[in-house]
């Protein structure tokens, strides 16, 4: 964000910066003469920006000459007087050399004045039209981000419905698959079919992945909802870290070819998501 103040006889400019950042970290390039006011400053960033890595520039162009160095004059002519005794005490002629005397301590001074009252009410509205420019550009940004989520989103919904349609015959294809193994290595006629059937049901029960469907299915819409929310970056990471624990879990429990690649693809789109949730304020 930018803004510019013209007054009377300076140009006040204002630049702010803002990167994604867990907290407030708050860096201030200021003139000497607004050091009192810099915990307003900070305060005031806070209250409008909340966090981010912010940084805030205040440029001051005075359009009058002004004397970059001040003399203290009294200092100076108390510093002359003296060398001039000392050079009668010791009897030795007096070298009336001005360059000499701005060489003692405190003679020459570069400290800018302090800002007064006016000045610094310019300078405040000023501050507060450049966060007003960052918050249009980070609505601006966040429009983006949206449409960024959306379109992520709805891939993962894609594959999740891809993987609904593949979980109707998985389950008895792995029942075939087992039921032939065992024949293939027992024979048929050995094989024990109520005892087979009650373990198979225990080893099937541990693959049924339809807890998970539903519950990512839940997340993704869930993310959706809170995306219109106030400030809602902190709780986006949270739901995208629950919408990864069911793609692992269903990806750790599918037991199929087709379904686990199907799963790398919602992986890589969940990343996209999280690398752009921290992004969100």
């Amino acid at each position: 964000g930018k803004a510019t103040l013209e007054t009377g006889d300076k140009m006040i400019t204002v630049e702010i910066r803002s990167l994604n950042s867990k907290g407030a970290d708050i860096s201030l390039r200021v003139s000497s003469g607004l050091r009192n006011y810099e915990l307003e400053i900070r305060n005031q960033l806070s209250k409008q920006l909340e966090r981010g890595k912010i940084d805030l520039s205040i440029f001051i162009e005075s359009k009058k000459a002004e004397t970059p160095v001040e003399i203290n004059i009294p200092l100076a002519k108390a510093y002359h007087e003296q060398l001039k005794n000392l050079a009668i005490e010791l009897g030795q002629p007096f070298e009336d050399s001005l360059y000499q005397v701005l060489k003692f301590p405190d003679v020459l001074k570069s400290e800018k004045s302090e800002a007064d009252e006016q000045e610094w009410e310019q300078i405040k509205t000023c501050i507060n039209q450049a966060i007003t420019q960052l918050n249009l550009f980070r609505e601006t940004e966040g429009k983006s981000l949206l449409t960024d989520f959306k379109d992520r989103l709805k891939k993962i919904e894609t594959h999740l419905n891809e993987i609904k349609k593949l979980d109707e015959n998985r389950l008895m294809n792995i029942k075939a698959r087992i039921r032939n193994n065992i024949a293939e290595m027992l024979g048929k006629d050995k094989l024990d079919e109520n005892r087979f059937e009650q373990e198979l049901i225990y080893y099937i029960e541990k693959l049924d992945i339809n807890e998970e469907k539903v519950r990512l299915k839940t997340h993704l819409d869930y993310f959706m909802e809170t995306c219109v929310e106030t400030a809602p970056g902190r709780k986006l990471n949270f739901i995208s870290q629950e919408i990864g624990r069911e793609i692992n879990t269903i990806g750790s429990k599918a037991n199929d070819a087709q379904i686990q690649k199907l799963v790398v693809l919602m992986k890589d789109e969940l990343e996209k998501i999280k690398e752009q949730a921290m992004n969100v304020l």
